[in-house]
Protein backbone atom coordinates (compact mmCIF):
# COMPACT_ATOMS: atom_id res chain seq x y z
CA UNK A 1 0.00 0.00 0.00
CA UNK A 2 1.61 3.11 -0.71
CA UNK A 3 1.86 6.11 1.42
CA UNK A 4 -0.82 8.49 -0.08
CA UNK A 5 -3.44 5.42 0.46
CA UNK A 6 -6.95 6.20 1.86
CA UNK A 7 -6.60 3.99 4.14
CA UNK A 8 -3.12 5.31 5.68
CA UNK A 9 -3.91 9.17 5.38
CA UNK A 10 -6.74 8.36 7.74
CA UNK A 11 -5.22 6.53 10.00
CA UNK A 12 -2.14 9.01 10.03
CA UNK A 13 -4.23 12.01 10.51
CA UNK A 14 -6.20 10.22 13.54
CA UNK A 15 -2.43 9.47 15.31
CA UNK A 16 -1.88 13.23 14.21
CA UNK A 17 -4.67 14.39 15.98
CA UNK A 18 -4.00 11.98 19.43
CA UNK A 19 -0.75 13.80 19.09
CA UNK A 20 -2.18 16.96 19.71
CA UNK A 21 -5.19 15.56 22.42
CA UNK A 22 -1.66 14.96 24.23
CA UNK A 23 -0.41 18.39 23.66
CA UNK A 24 -4.20 19.51 25.31
CA UNK A 25 -4.53 16.89 27.77
CA UNK A 26 -0.97 17.86 28.97
CA UNK A 27 -1.85 21.80 28.55
CA UNK A 28 -4.83 21.13 31.12
CA UNK A 29 -4.80 21.45 35.08
CA UNK A 30 -8.57 20.20 35.29
CA UNK A 31 -8.84 16.36 36.16
CA UNK A 32 -11.77 15.95 34.95
CA UNK A 33 -10.77 17.14 31.38
CA UNK A 34 -7.18 15.26 31.56
CA UNK A 35 -8.88 12.08 32.68
CA UNK A 36 -11.81 12.43 29.66
CA UNK A 37 -8.98 13.34 26.98
CA UNK A 38 -7.16 10.29 28.06
CA UNK A 39 -10.16 8.09 27.43
CA UNK A 40 -10.86 10.22 24.14
CA UNK A 41 -6.98 8.97 23.18
CA UNK A 42 -7.97 5.44 23.97
CA UNK A 43 -10.52 5.71 21.68
CA UNK A 44 -8.79 7.14 18.61
CA UNK A 45 -6.23 4.22 18.71
CA UNK A 46 -9.21 2.09 18.92
CA UNK A 47 -10.32 3.54 15.78
CA UNK A 48 -6.56 4.24 14.20
CA UNK A 49 -6.66 0.27 14.65
CA UNK A 50 -10.17 -0.33 12.96
CA UNK A 51 -8.91 1.91 9.75
CA UNK A 52 -5.79 0.56 9.56
CA UNK A 53 -7.27 -2.92 9.51
CA UNK A 54 -7.19 -3.98 5.70
CA UNK A 55 -8.83 -7.94 6.23
CA UNK A 56 -11.80 -9.31 5.44
CA UNK A 57 -12.13 -10.67 8.94
CA UNK A 58 -9.38 -8.81 11.46
CA UNK A 59 -11.75 -6.78 12.57
CA UNK A 60 -13.58 -9.29 15.00
CA UNK A 61 -10.08 -9.37 17.06
CA UNK A 62 -9.39 -5.66 17.54
CA UNK A 63 -10.98 -3.52 20.37
CA UNK A 64 -14.18 -2.16 19.25
CA UNK A 65 -15.83 1.40 19.36
CA UNK A 66 -19.56 1.80 20.32
CA UNK A 67 -22.45 3.88 20.76
CA UNK A 68 -21.45 4.13 24.51
CA UNK A 69 -18.57 6.31 23.38
CA UNK A 70 -20.37 8.49 21.54
CA UNK A 71 -22.65 8.33 24.40
CA UNK A 72 -19.93 9.68 26.95
CA UNK A 73 -18.69 12.80 24.35
CA UNK A 74 -22.41 13.82 24.21
CA UNK A 75 -22.89 13.59 27.78
CA UNK A 76 -19.02 15.28 28.70
CA UNK A 77 -20.79 18.50 25.70
CA UNK A 78 -24.23 18.75 27.63
CA UNK A 79 -22.34 18.77 31.11
CA UNK A 80 -19.79 21.67 29.69
CA UNK A 81 -23.22 23.14 27.80
CA UNK A 82 -25.21 23.70 30.76
CA UNK A 83 -22.49 26.38 32.25
CA UNK A 84 -22.04 28.54 29.45
CA UNK A 85 -24.00 30.89 27.57
CA UNK A 86 -25.60 30.32 24.44
CA UNK A 87 -23.59 31.57 21.16
CA UNK A 88 -25.17 35.10 19.96
CA UNK A 89 -22.64 34.79 16.92
CA UNK A 90 -19.86 32.85 15.84
CA UNK A 91 -16.16 32.92 17.09
CA UNK A 92 -12.98 32.75 16.24
CA UNK A 93 -10.18 30.95 17.64
CA UNK A 94 -7.78 32.11 20.05
CA UNK A 95 -7.77 33.97 23.63
CA UNK A 96 -5.61 31.37 25.87
CA UNK A 97 -2.59 28.57 24.86
CA UNK A 98 -5.13 26.12 25.46
CA UNK A 99 -8.30 27.46 23.81
CA UNK A 100 -5.98 27.26 20.65
CA UNK A 101 -5.20 23.98 21.28
CA UNK A 102 -8.58 23.13 21.65
CA UNK A 103 -9.23 24.78 17.95
CA UNK A 104 -6.43 22.72 16.73
CA UNK A 105 -7.73 19.87 17.68
CA UNK A 106 -11.42 20.22 16.63
CA UNK A 107 -9.66 20.92 13.20
CA UNK A 108 -7.34 18.05 12.67
CA UNK A 109 -10.66 15.79 13.75
CA UNK A 110 -13.02 17.70 11.16
CA UNK A 111 -10.17 16.56 8.24
CA UNK A 112 -10.12 13.29 9.97
CA UNK A 113 -13.43 12.30 9.77
CA UNK A 114 -13.63 13.95 5.93
CA UNK A 115 -11.09 11.68 5.24
CA UNK A 116 -12.94 8.79 6.70
CA UNK A 117 -15.88 9.77 5.12
CA UNK A 118 -14.04 9.63 1.53
CA UNK A 119 -11.88 6.12 2.67
CA UNK A 120 -15.78 4.80 3.36
CA UNK A 121 -16.70 5.28 -0.19
CA UNK A 122 -14.07 2.46 -0.90
CA UNK A 123 -13.94 0.53 2.11
CA UNK A 124 -17.04 0.10 4.51
CA UNK A 125 -15.67 1.84 7.67
CA UNK A 126 -18.45 1.30 10.84
CA UNK A 127 -20.72 3.82 11.36
CA UNK A 128 -19.65 4.20 14.65
CA UNK A 129 -16.35 5.40 13.58
CA UNK A 130 -18.06 8.26 11.49
CA UNK A 131 -19.83 9.34 14.26
CA UNK A 132 -17.87 9.36 16.95
CA UNK A 133 -15.38 11.44 14.92
CA UNK A 134 -18.53 14.43 14.36
CA UNK A 135 -18.72 14.21 17.87
CA UNK A 136 -15.38 14.71 19.19
CA UNK A 137 -15.09 17.59 16.66
CA UNK A 138 -18.13 19.18 18.82
CA UNK A 139 -16.42 18.11 21.76
CA UNK A 140 -13.24 20.22 21.00
CA UNK A 141 -15.29 23.07 20.06
CA UNK A 142 -17.50 23.27 23.49
CA UNK A 143 -14.16 22.33 25.81
CA UNK A 144 -12.78 25.51 23.97
CA UNK A 145 -15.51 27.69 25.00
CA UNK A 146 -15.20 26.05 28.52
CA UNK A 147 -11.51 26.43 29.12
CA UNK A 148 -12.51 30.39 28.00
CA UNK A 149 -15.12 30.57 30.53
CA UNK A 150 -12.52 29.17 33.08
CA UNK A 151 -9.79 31.24 32.59
CA UNK A 152 -12.04 34.58 32.50
CA UNK A 153 -10.90 35.29 28.69
CA UNK A 154 -14.03 36.91 26.60
CA UNK A 155 -14.67 35.06 23.50
CA UNK A 156 -14.08 36.75 20.39
CA UNK A 157 -16.83 37.25 18.36
CA UNK A 158 -16.81 37.10 14.70
CA UNK A 159 -17.70 40.52 12.83
CA UNK A 160 -17.32 40.57 9.49
CA UNK A 161 -16.74 43.53 7.74
CA UNK A 162 -19.57 44.16 5.07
Amino acid sequence: MQKHHERIEAYGTVDELMAFVALLRDSSADEHVKATLLIILDKLMVSASILAADCDDCLDDLPKLRKEDILLLEGEIDKMEQVLPPLSSFVLPGGDMIISHCHVARNVCRRAERIIIKLNQSVEIPPVVIEYFNRLSDYFFVLARKFTKDLNVEEIPWKPKL
